[in-house]
């Protein structure tokens, strides 16, 4: 009997096992069978705390904030980018945080080891006026310091020393914050950036009368000097006087700082071991530095830790991610609680005393000594903030004036001190309660020792603060470019679009940083046009993403509304105000010689740089005879070209559209015809979408009707790559514009490397605002710099090597520590976090010393490519069909400590491939077999980046042809 084809063979319905299958009836499964199930397949943690992780000597990251490349685009694009963002006016540094998530959107990485520089308009050190040569004092490597020293830096001045009392620089960022939630090469980094100025550092130099004081800097010839050293003593009850470290007493002051020296690679030039903790902890405090004292200690040895604090849950002082962490990790938390005394014995903490507190209804805090409460303990870390209190320091401040808090006393404007040449900020100030207010009192303070060194030498500075931004290199790469004669400062411009609708955007586009832009395509009065509403609206393509990043929109607008003089009159303003940008005045005809050359004469009159000849709006316009019903001819673009080539003198391009069989055949009539260039695409003409009852969207007026639309953003991108490469490979030289799905510098590359000049936008200004070109801008820069770096080869543009992960972060190869390969959820993950405990005991036991920090600033090895010889890079890849090899096949690995074991790549290949991959129905790991095709669905829909690769295949391809062949195959 033959067999029956359409069904798959026993081994096929064997692999099959698990794929998802219609259900005709419900399931029944008992309540305990299914409590083992969830054992099995749980992926969240237990609530039974014998089962707690343990974290000894664990310091890895463990915010759930920390992402992997596709987490950080994903969490980016969901950012509304608002106007007058609120985040932004309640940051404490009023970081520009629209436009840093927007880089992170946009792919603008900066983990590339790319020094600063001066401010590139700067003169040279050598040559700037004497008072930027002053000599600057700074105390405290801290962030406040950091801050302030950089700001200063890039203002120019060439004289900034930072002292710093330890061995290690940082301040509390460095020695308090613990690793797994600040690793140490973030602080490095940023330190490396402020040397990178030429600030310098010169450690075990400290505050004090004994060493250094303000009036000996002032005898040293220093000109401003800024206190960043913190509240350096610990904030101590007396019931702790005389207790020591040797009895299990520590201070936040005390145990942070020993963690960070055996927890922290660089920090320190020696290797120091974590302080031994036994037994149960009880922490004091309920700030943050209490909540980092906590979950260090856990990672210390810790057996069990008791967070005990005077006030309730909802007067906690700390971060919520803090307590959170805390929480998650088991330990416990004792409110209402004062402490009262410390029980020693045998010379040891063994117990500690403390009475309720309660709050009265006047809102008082109060104390019963009735109700006391004894909790045994073998370590207190006492975790009730800090002071200055060192006489030495404040002797050495002076003759500074302090305050009724016992602090220097300072304008919060300024952050000057009663000495006009003393400046002081962070938290010896005692306003700033975090890291970032500390780095902003830095930032604000750096304007006004500009400000005050700057009147010393009698000269003046601009009444509105303006601090220099951050410049790299890449900041110096040219990404000007020529084309058809004109010079544009970089490759991206406005499109004949709604960015376009009126003159003054054009000029608030100039004013951002654009290079060009086209004028909303305008006619002859006889053809001006009226439009309808609705009419432009988010395109279906993104699914249920509403806001900003759309992947496309669909509209039904016409050309500009306004008249022909006013354009006319708004080209020669701009062209008068802007005379470095390209002005293309966009023009629409009906096919009639004498009002093409009429137009066209009118707008080189204005003063147009050149002109772009529409032959391509999809909607509406091809119902008058003009548009798409004069570009989808050749004989009729080729004859339009003609007469506007023989009305004008400047260059002008012809708008194609993608509604044709064949657009070199359009593209080549335009050459013919005597065109400079063309401008490709246009919009898609579409239908977006239904309603449920059969009316469209945009739908006009009572009656709901509609017309096709003009698609556009990067849904249409393929198509407009499409056309833009095959014009190049066509028409070798030939200049384009191109338009289609542009939405960063990463895009826009591509449409570089296929063979276009210049860039047009739209849809990614619909979706945001001008100000995105700062990002497009900078992102070519990087791309071409990037480029030019042998070390960075193996990345993708700004994209690096994807590291080993899951959930974003680094982890080790399980199957290298017990030759076994394990996923993670259930019993499985239970194994890996006791492989990787035990692992990290055995590390801990081994004392393997710290490898330093070394960083390594990569420099171009060859010449930075310009914008023009990238042009054109991918044509050599493209070709036809038959071109290409049937010999060099590749087939799927899959990277099971990466894989998450959601099966998307068992399904697609069950489904929609060739059944060549298998998954365990016990640990969900997939397994590729050797009926893998090398197809690539599974690479395709896989979550995780990188997860799937596809690798050579090793053995020769035999496709399976089902049945034998009837004949040989010509090829």
């Amino acid at each position: 009997m033959a067999p029956v084809l359409s069904k798959d063979a026993p081994d096929i319905e064997s692999i099959l096992a698990l794929n998802p299958r219609m259900q005709n009836h419900a399931t029944l499964r008992s309540t305990s069978a299914k409590k083992l199930d969830k054992k099995h397949w749980k992926r969240n943690p237990d609530k039974n705390c014998f089962n707690c992780e343990k974290l000894e000597n664990n310091f890895d990251d463990i915010k759930h904030t920390t992402l992997g490349e596709r987490g950080a685009l994903r969490e980016a694009m969901r950012c509304l980018k608002c106007a007058d963002a609120p985040c932004q006016k309640s940051c404490p540094t009023h970081l520009d945080i629209k436009s840093f998530i927007t880089s992170i959107a946009n792919k603008v990485f900066k983990a590339m080891n790319i020094p600063q520089i001066r401010n590139p308009s700067l003169l040279p050190p050598e040559k700037m006026p004497e008072a930027y040569s002053a000599k600057i004092a700074l105390f405290g490597a801290g962030p406040a310091s950091i801050s302030c020293a950089s700001f200063l830096a890039r203002l120019g001045y060439s004289d900034i020393t930072i002292f710093e009392k330890q061995e290690y620089v940082g301040g509390l960022s460095t020695s308090e914050i613990p690793q797994f939630r600040l690793p140490y090469d973030v602080v490095n980094f940023e330190i490396e950036l402020m040397k990178d100025l030429g600030v310098k550092i010169i450690c075990g130099k400290s505050l004090s009368v004994n060493e250094m004081t303000l009036n000996t800097l002032k005898e040293n010839g220093y000109k401003a000097a800024f206190i960043g050293i913190g509240l350096p003593e610990p904030n101590k009850d007396h019931i702790f006087e005389g207790l020591t470290q040797d009895q299990g007493f520590y201070t936040s002051k005390d145990f942070l700082p020993l963690v960070a020296k055996g927890s922290k690679p660089g920090m320190y030039a020696c290797h120091s071991p974590l302080p031994s903790i036994q037994g149960a902890v009880i922490v004091l405090g309920a700030g943050d530095t209490a909540f980092d004292c906590a979950t260090s200690a856990l990672r210390c040895g810790a057996r069990r830790v008791f967070i005990v604090f005077r006030k309730g849950f909802v007067n906690i002082r700390a971060v919520p991610e803090e307590m959170e962490l805390a929480k998650e990790e088991k330990c416990e938390f004792l409110p209402f609680l004062s402490p009262r005394k410390v029980i020693v014995k045998g010379g040891r903490i063994v117990a500690m005393q403390f009475v309720r507190t309660e709050q009265d209804e006047a809102g008082k805090w109060k104390e019963d000594e009735d109700q006391i409460v004894q909790l045994k303990a073998h370590v207190v870390i006492s975790a009730f903030g800090s002071v200055l209190s060192d006489p030495k320091v404040k002797e050495a401040l002076s003759p500074i004036k302090f305050n009724r808090w016992d602090l220097p006393e300072v304008d919060p404007e300024t952050m000057q001190t009663s000495e006009p040449w003393v400046f002081a900020g962070g938290d010896i100030v005692g306003t700033a309660n975090t890291t970032v207010e500390s780095v902003n009192d830095g930032k604000q303070a750096s304007w006004h020792i500009h400000k005050y060194i700057q009147s010393q030498y009698g000269a003046s500075v601009s009444a509105k603060p303006e601090l220099p931004l951050f410049y790299t290199p890449i900041d110096l790469v040219d990404i000007s470019v020529e084309m058809a004669g004109l010079k544009f400062i970089n490759p991206f411009g406005l499109a004949s679009a709604t960015p376009a609708t009126n003159s003054s955007m054009i000029r608030r586009a100039f004013e951002a940083g654009w290079a060009f832009a086209l004028t909303k395509t305008f006619s002859l009065d006889k053809d001006i046009v009226t439009n309808v509403s609705p009419r432009i609206i988010r395109g279906t393509t993104s699914g249920p993403m509403y806001g900003p990043g759309q992947s496309s929109f669909l509209n039904i607008e016409l050309i500009s509304e306004k008249t022909a003089a006013y354009w006319c009159q708004s080209v020669t303003e701009l062209k008068a105000d802007f005379p470095d940008n390209i002005v293309i005045a966009s023009i629409m005809c009906s096919y009639n010689k004498n009002d093409w050359v009429e137009l066209s004469k009118k707008a080189e009159a204005s003063g147009a740089d050149a002109l772009e000849l529409n032959l391509s709006c999809p909607h509406g316009m091809g119902e008058r005879g003009m548009g798409l019903a004069c570009g989808q001819d050749p004989e009729l673009v080729r004859n339009i070209c003609r007469w506007v080539r023989q009305a004008v003198q400047i260059p002008f391009f012809a708008k194609l559209t993608p509604n044709v069989t064949d657009i070199v055949s359009i593209a080549r009539a335009a050459k013919e015809g005597g065109a400079d260039g063309v401008t490709a695409t246009n919009t898609v003409s579409g239908l977006m979408g239904l309603k449920a009852d059969g009316t469209p969207w945009p739908a006009v007026g009572t009656g709901k009707r509609t017309t096709y639309g003009g698609v556009s953003g990067t849904a249409i991108r393929p198509i407009a790559l499409r056309a833009v490469t095959s014009i190049a490979r066509a028409l070798p030289g030939f200049p384009i514009l191109a338009t289609g799905g542009i939405d960063s510098a990463e895009s826009g590359l591509q449409f570089l490397h296929s063979g276009a000049s210049v860039l047009q936008v739209c849809s990614a200004i619909q979706n945001q605002d001008f100000t995105v070109i700062e990002d497009y801008c900078t992102g070519l820069k990087a791309l071409l710099y990037l480029s030019s770096i042998e070390e960075l080869q193996d990345w993708d543009g700004q994209s690096p090597a994807t590291v080993r992960h899951q959930k974003g972060k680094p982890v080790p190869r399980i199957a290298e520590l017990v030759g076994k390969k394990l996923p993670s959820f259930g019993p499985f993950l239970e194994q890996r976090k006791k492989i990787i405990a035990e692992n990290k005991i055995r590390q801990k036991e081994q004392n393997t010393a710290f490898s330093p920090l070394e960083r390594k600033c990569f420099i171009p090895k060859r010449p930075i490519p310009t914008v023009k010889e990238v042009i054109g890079r991918a044509l050599q890849y493209l070709g036809a069909y038959g071109e290409l090899s049937i010999t060099e096949q590749v087939v799927a690995m899959i990277d099971e400590e990466m894989c998450i074991n959601c099966g998307k790549c068992y399904m697609t290949c069950n489904d929609s491939g060739y059944q060549a991959i298998q998954f365990d129905p016990e640990t969900h790991l997939p397994t590729i077999t050797d009926k893998c095709t090398g197809c690539t669905l599974c690479l395709s829909v896989c979550p995780i980046i990188d997860c799937i690769k596809m690798v050579s295949r090793t053995t020769p391809y035999e496709p399976q042809r089902g049945l034998p062949l009837a004949v040989k195959p010509v090829c």
